[in-house]
């Protein structure tokens, strides 16, 4: 536990303005690091393998980091907020290691179903589709090159750490990486409000289910290669967030041994 006290300390660097967005998600790829925030999601990490670089914490939320082998910083919740551009509130933070990315194909090989996304580039959305997908089955995410850092601070927040349960790989050529999955047996389904098939009709071995961004959805290169579903829906709404979405497509494909499962309350 090492005590610091001022907001240049070199040692702190890589918790420097953590809500610039921009700046994060050029240096944290660049410089192989990602941040956890909280203790779940830090002990979350430590369960998946990751290499832990550094902690920091206010004196307070000292336990939360207990057992992380490395350096630790401990600095008053003021000084935190100074570091890191804003409060702290979970306590404790943590500087990981991050691997190399998987190979689509890698991933993708035993996969009964896997989620696509195409330029969601909101790291909500992003954390919250990771947190279904774990919570729902799915085998894999398949990202286009231009969606969000599954890594990034908010969406490993917002996903409670299931980034790191749920293997995922940038989909490139894009989107040629589609044709390859049509290649391996998936049937390519497309999240569209206005698209004729109910998803709860549809039913398959190998599926991959397309989801695109808040307003332009998913693009006419991804919609020609595959099967328009929608989710029925009441009262005027036209569609879901693209997270709520997800979960609802996830459930409603689930393998119909999973869905007798769920069904009868079996374990």
């Amino acid at each position: 536990m090492i005590p610091i006290e001022r907001v240049d300390d070199p040692r702190i660097a890589d918790f420097r303005t953590l809500t610039d967005v921009d700046l994060r998600r050029r240096l944290e790829p660049e410089h192989g690091i990602f941040i956890a925030e909280g203790e779940l999601v830090i002990r979350r990490a430590l369960a998946a393998g990751y290499r832990p670089l550094s902690g920091l914490v206010s004196p307070k939320w000292l336990a939360t980091v207990d057992g992380l082998d490395a350096p630790v910083y401990v600095g008053s919740p003021e000084l935190l907020r100074e570091i890191t551009g804003f409060h702290v509130h979970r306590g404790a933070l943590a500087c990981f290691a991050r691997r190399p990315l998987a190979a689509a194909a890698d991933i993708v090989a035993n996969a009964g179903r896997v989620a696509v996304l195409e330029d969601v580039n909101t790291h909500t959305n992003v954390g919250a589709i990771f947190r279904a997908a774990a919570a729902l089955g799915v085998d894999a995410v398949l990202l286009s090159p231009s969606c969000a850092d599954p890594l990034y601070r908010r969406a490993v927040r917002v996903s409670m750490g299931a980034v790191f349960a749920v293997p995922y790989a940038r989909a490139e050529p894009w989107p040629g990486a589609l044709e390859a999955l049509q290649h391996k047996g998936f049937r390519l389904l497309a999240l569209s409000p206005s698209a004729p098939t109910d998803i709860g009709a549809v039913d398959g071995e190998r599926l991959a289910l397309l989801l695109g961004a808040e307003g332009p959805g998913l693009s006419p290169a991804a919609l020609e290669l595959a099967t328009p579903v929608r989710i029925p829906m009441s009262h005027g709404v036209d569609s879901l967030n693209v997270a709520a979405a997800a979960a609802v497509a996830f459930y409603a494909t689930r393998p119909r041994s999973v869905r007798s499962r769920w069904t009868t309350g079996a374990s």
